[in-house]
């Protein structure tokens, strides 16, 4: 007969990063048990004498509320030679990444209630952690867009302010003021000025196949131009607006003049804050390659200077893999976007050994804010009766990070060869263990729940 009282799982003895649903901006790590029942965290505190059917020896391991990466391009459908909703799915939890928010620039491009539906069967199907998907924003749907971003699974409205890849473009005022009009939820935007960006494509085309000039033609001015227009004409509206993977200085400085409250959300990538030109053009050539570009070190100290001030409220990865046979043919004919929903959390423990980053920031990017700034239900929080969606990390395993480590069906990185400290030990979704020291399993997983 089943014990009631019993739980499923024991977690003994581990450091819990905690904070308060009702004061987040209030951390503390504490060592104790943690429980977990029916998929929910039931428990904290000294259980190790109490029944359950497993146990999972925690010490000297730091368990964070699950990490939910808030931006991947899992290709499918249409692009699946790229990657796939599975593939790109191993990937994040092999990192420690509990839930990801995917894009609309597959083919075709998630545009309607069909398109959503289709691709959540495919991850209700096929995904090793939960998941959401974006709206796209588009002449021809904007003005359902009201009652589409209300779908069951429906993250938001992704708007391409700028032509990157696929078909999607918001290029015009009028436009986007649509999209304004027609949505109340958060939009999430690719800011990059589309008129500056066809002024400047000659230096591209005329680059003798030198990426280095992807940086030079996709400048900031490029990029200033439209998040300066996007909060020109978001703000007055009191819309509420996500600032995607912002490169600049200048950028960087206008928001933090700009931002009240939760009205203006701003997102960084761990690349921009890792990777520099002209290093990176010279080492990797168009494994580089990304829009935004990788900039010089000004900018990503700038970008280091926003995220210590907390201008920055998010980190995503922009999982963008490409194979290796696309990313190897000359500039410009070689694609934007790389690989990263799997490397993010090393990358970002062993910028903590470092001390540009502390272990709460990294929770309140990638899991508090996520949860708070989209309104996810159950989640960034390790408190009773929240989802028992965890990321266990070793702070001190020394670990270097290689191709044939990534699950993306791209099975390459960009940060090939670089040397971390703090590695992802275990990734739970709802209670039950998608990896544990690096062995991935298939465990139930379902869309996201937001609130009204």
């Amino acid at each position: 007969m089943a014990n009631e009282n019993e739980f499923d799982l024991i977690i003994q003895n581990a450091d819990l990063v905690l904070s308060n649903p009702d004061n987040p901006s209030n951390f503390k790590i504490e060592k104790m048990d943690l429980g977990i029942k029916n998929g929910q965290i039931s428990s904290l505190g000294t259980l190790s004498n109490l029944p359950t059917k497993e146990k999972f020896q925690g010490k000297g391991l730091t368990i964070l509320p699950g990490l939910i990466d808030t931006q991947v391009h899992f290709r499918e459908p249409g692009l699946e030679h790229k990657e796939t909703i599975e593939m790109g799915s191993r990937s994040a939890v092999a990192g420690g990444i509990t839930g990801f928010f995917e894009m609309p620039n597959t083919n075709p491009a998630t545009l309607t209630k069909q398109d959503l539906e289709r691709k959540i069967h495919i991850a209700e199907n096929t995904s090793y952690c939960d998941f959401a998907f974006y709206m796209g924003a588009a002449q021809k749907n904007v003005q359902n867009l009201a009652a589409l971003e209300k779908l069951p699974g429906c993250c938001g409205v992704k708007v391409f302010m700028g032509s990157s890849t696929g078909s999607l473009l918001v290029d015009n005022d009028d436009l986007l003021r649509q999209v304004l009009e027609n949505t109340h939820r958060r939009i999430a935007v690719h800011c990059e000025d589309e008129p500056r960006l066809k002024e400047r494509k000659y230096i591209a085309q005329n680059s003798n196949g030198d990426v280095s000039k992807h940086e030079e033609w996709r400048d900031e001015e490029t990029a200033l131009l439209a998040t300066q227009r996007l909060v020109r004409l978001a703000k007055p509206m009191n819309h509420p607006i996500h600032i995607l993977h912002i490169s600049t200085q200048q950028e960087m400085e206008f928001l933090k003049t700009e931002k009240t409250g939760d009205l203006i959300t701003v997102e960084v990538l761990p690349q921009h804050l890792s990777l520099e030109s002209p290093d990176c053009y010279v080492n990797l050539g168009t494994k580089a390659q990304m829009n935004p570009p990788i900039r010089n070190t000004k900018h990503r100290q700038a970008l280091w200077k926003a995220l210590q001030a907390k201008v920055v409220d998010v980190i995503g990865s922009d999982h963008a893999p490409h194979t290796l046979e696309e990313k190897s043919k000359t500039y410009p004919e070689t694609p934007s976007g790389m690989p990263g929903v799997q490397t993010t959390l090393p990358v970002l423990l062993n910028h903590m050994h470092r001390g540009h980053i502390g272990l709460t920031d990294i929770v309140r990017l990638m899991a508090v804010n996520p949860s708070r700034i989209f309104g996810i239900r159950g989640r960034g929080f390790i408190a009773p009766k929240y989802e028992a969606s965890l990321t266990i990390v070793d702070l001190n395993k020394e670990m270097t990070i290689e191709n044939q480590w990534i699950e993306s069906k791209s099975h390459w990185t960009p940060f090939h060869g670089q040397k971390v400290k703090g590695w992802p030990i275990a990734t739970l979704v709802r209670g039950q263990f998608a990896m544990r020291d690096g062995v991935l399993s298939k465990v139930p997983t379902q869309a996201f729940e937001f609130q009204k």
